[in-house]
């Protein structure tokens, strides 16, 4: 992948120019992307990703996959194998360093005994509320514990009980000490440690305290030698605690850089948010194509290269935004157009009996696989008698402008011929098949006499056709913000109609050729890919956006009003 995919200079960049050219770091950059294993990855982690392993890449540095796997009650080994996946899936490669912070417990452990030994942290008995109660607000300091000054040996003493396990969850923490006054809340005495005897993934039982993660978090930065530490706009206010602890520490210390995270119209991205979702069965997992997941995401169709597309034009900024889901659906399209091959699919079928052709007759026709790509060849359909079309191809009674089918008028089936509808045969008041007629003339589908039509419709051979079962995904919720709807559930706006499933589609024969997630675009129709679940026997095919450009439009509108 190139790692000038895009780029753009961004204030992120520009800092590190500016420490390149002072020799900060001896002219490294070295970044990490370092995702919780308590949910699957989304579109705003996609964003981190292509931030931090692009700059690595754009600067000849490294960037490291770490694991901030530091509270065990919530991460799961299925976690970390999904966002392995995903990382590799968008196109980034951390080579040796793929890391964990639990591969630094033991490291944490002894500094922050150091922190106990020099009277800077102590372990307090509080609960969790009164801590809690204790700490104060904005406007009002914080309050003392009355364990705050217990003497440094009785502390070591006590902590070292907590790592052995004597006590039980919630019964000790260690916190720092260094200012209940302090008008940033997250320096009123932050909690390092807590007592949790819970099994972790990777070190099992080894470990009855655990690491809070705005103790680990520099910490892990510190040990790797992180030179530029690129977080979301949200730990603006942690950054005095981490400069608190690598100073008091006298460790390498890198340089932490906030950027606004991306938000998107219609959807949520609070992991805790989509794990509702996906818990309670309002959708089919964390892959669910209706989720902004980025193994939904790829369900769905997406490509890679869409999405970094989407993440570098979206840029980098300081201010929190939200974004227009149909942007994301502009790169889709954009980048779909460029790499799709193009097949004939018929989603609601409508019957085709060419009257004036011979019933036995197999034609083949050529059809172009990329108009936009010479070099992606063509391929051979079959016509035959008996065809389907689209339902709404079809007006026995039109209103004006409605150029595709009707009785009497004279359409183009696409690479085919000139076609003209005879009669409607109807069953129970409803159209069940059309009579036509083609002209023999007109081989390819067009007329040696120069005549013009004005529709060209799509087609199926009907004794040729492949059945399938075609997902057709619609906006999760109804409204742009719905986790920001004033006293409301986010899930009150979940979208009824965000997924419709048609059981009896018709396709061209060379789909059935295709692999699970493999793209594709239906002319007319738009772009979808085959389902991770399709079978030899069942072929399950999800759409993964229209044809129609929404944000292209939107764009039109607003150059037309300047």
């Amino acid at each position: 992948m190139d790692s000038k995919e895009n780029v753009s200079k961004d204030f992120i960049r520009e800092i590190i120019d500016e420490d390149l050219k002072t020799n900060k770091y001896d002219g490294r950059v070295h970044t990490r992307f370092p995702p919780e294993p308590n949910g699957y990855l989304h579109i705003g982690h996609a964003k981190s990703i292509c931030l931090n392993f692009g700059i690595a890449g754009e600067y000849k540095g490294l960037c490291n996959l770490r694991f901030d796997d530091t509270n065990p009650a919530k991460e799961e080994e299925e976690y970390v194998k999904s966002i392995i996946n995903d990382v590799q899936w968008l196109g980034f490669d951390w080579g040796d360093r793929l890391l964990f912070a639990s591969d630094y417990f033991d490291q944490m452990y002894n500094y922050a005994l150091d922190l106990v030994k020099k009277g800077k942290a102590y372990v307090d008995d509080l609960s969790a509320e009164e801590i809690s109660s204790y700490r104060g607000t904005l406007t009002h300091p914080g309050i003392d514990s009355p364990h705050r000054n217990r003497p440094i040996e009785e502390n070591i003493e006590l902590f070292k009980k907590m790592k052995a396990g004597e006590f039980a969850d919630g019964k000790k923490v260690l916190r720092a000490k260094i200012d209940m006054s302090h008008p940033n809340l997250n320096m009123r005495d932050p909690i390092m440690y807590r007592v949790l005897h819970a099994s972790h993934h990777r070190t099992k039982d080894k470990w009855c305290i655990y690491p809070m993660y705005d103790w680990a978090h520099g910490l892990e930065d510190s040990i790797e030698n992180i030179t530029h530490s690129i977080c979301t706009l949200e730990f603006e206010n942690h950054r005095p605690l981490y400069d608190w602890f690598l100073d008091n520490l006298g460790v390498y210390h890198p340089q932490q850089i906030e950027f606004a995270r991306l938000n998107l119209t219609y959807t949520v991205m609070s992991k805790r948010m989509l794990l509702e979702l996906v818990e309670e069965k309002h959708v089919k997992g964390w892959n669910d194509p209706r989720l902004p997941t980025i193994s939904g995401m790829r369900q769905r169709g997406y490509s890679p290269a869409s999405i970094r597309n989407f993440c570098s034009r979206i840029g980098v900024a300081k201010v929190n935004s939200i974004v227009d889901f149909a942007f994301l659906e502009y790169c889709v399209r954009e980048d779909l157009n460029k790499t799709c091959n193009r097949f004939m699919g018929v989603l609601n079928p409508l019957k085709v009996v060419i009257e004036n052709y011979p019933k036995d007759k197999v034609e083949e026709f050529e059809a172009v696989n990329n108009p936009e790509d010479p070099k992606a060849g063509k391929r051979k359909v079959p016509f035959t008698k008996e065809l389907y079309i689209e339902q709404n191809d079809f007006m026995e009674d039109p209103p004006k402008k409605f150029y595709r089918l009707t009785p009497g008028r004279e359409v183009r089936f696409r690479y085919s011929y000139l076609i003209t509808c005879q009669e409607a045969i109807k069953k129970d008041g409803k159209i069940v098949e059309l009579r036509c007629t083609i002209d023999p003339e007109t081989h390819g589908g067009y007329a040696s006499d120069g005549r013009r039509v004005k529709s060209t419709i799509h087609w199926v051979s009907a004794p040729n056709a492949i059945d399938a079962e075609v997902n057709l995904y619609d906006r999760l919720f109804t409204v742009k913000n719905p986790a920001g709807q004033k006293d409301k559930n986010f899930k009150e706006f979940l979208n009824p109609k965000s997924l419709e499933i048609l059981t009896n589609c018709k396709v061209e024969p060379a789909v059935q050729k295709l692999k699970p997630f493999d793209r594709f675009q239906f002319e007319r129709l738009g772009y979808f890919c085959i389902d991770q679940n399709t079978t030899d026997k069942k072929l399950i095919i999800n759409r993964t956006v229209t044809l129609r450009d929404t944000w292209a439009k939107i764009q039109k509108q607003q150059q037309n009003k300047k």
